[in-house]
């Protein structure tokens, strides 16, 4: 399965510790250099920069269709959301993981299938692969759940998207 990301599903997983779900879910990620620029070229790092670097799962790709990219940024994307939805279509990927709203909808128009961190969330869920246990040697569950509600809330309200 060929499945694509965008910046805001990695750095929202990474930041409540939860990215190697997308490693059990789909077993390999595709990013373009944009995104991975986009985690990997600030002066502090965000959440998933370091796993980018380092996780052999997560691979770099290039887009080559230049005027794709060109013509999505003339819809008000930035930069990785144009290279995700160019590269997704570059690689007919089964699915393309991105949360902005405006990227969502332009993907859904170019017909990708898409899902957001919400819907990753339910599936892996759906898979069991979240599970709460407040036995010895796993996090207490209240507070994981608080932390990915906290986390899941300030993402939507900052404009992210989701599914």
């Amino acid at each position: 399965m060929i499945v694509i990301s965008d910046t805001s599903p990695i750095t929202s997983l990474a930041a409540v510790g939860e990215l190697d779900l997308l490693q059990q879910l789909y077993s390999k990620i595709l990013i373009p250099e944009a995104v991975y620029r986009e985690l990997t070229g600030t002066s502090t790092p965000v959440p998933g920069s370091v796993e980018v670097r380092r996780f052999d799962w997560i691979e770099v790709r290039h887009v080559t269709n230049r005027s794709l990219i060109t013509v999505l940024l003339e819809q008000q994307l930035d930069e990785g959301e144009c290279e995700a939805i160019a590269l997704a279509i570059e690689l007919n990927a089964e699915l393309l993981l991105i949360d902005e709203r405006r990227g969502r909808a332009e993907a859904d128009r170019l017909g990708l299938r898409i899902t957001g961190l919400l819907g990753v969330l339910v599936e892996a869920k759906q898979k069991g692969l979240i599970v709460c246990q407040t036995c010895d040697g796993w996090v207490d569950c209240n507070s994981r759940v608080q932390s990915c509600r906290c986390f899941i809330y300030s993402h939507f309200a900052d404009g992210g998207g989701g599914e």
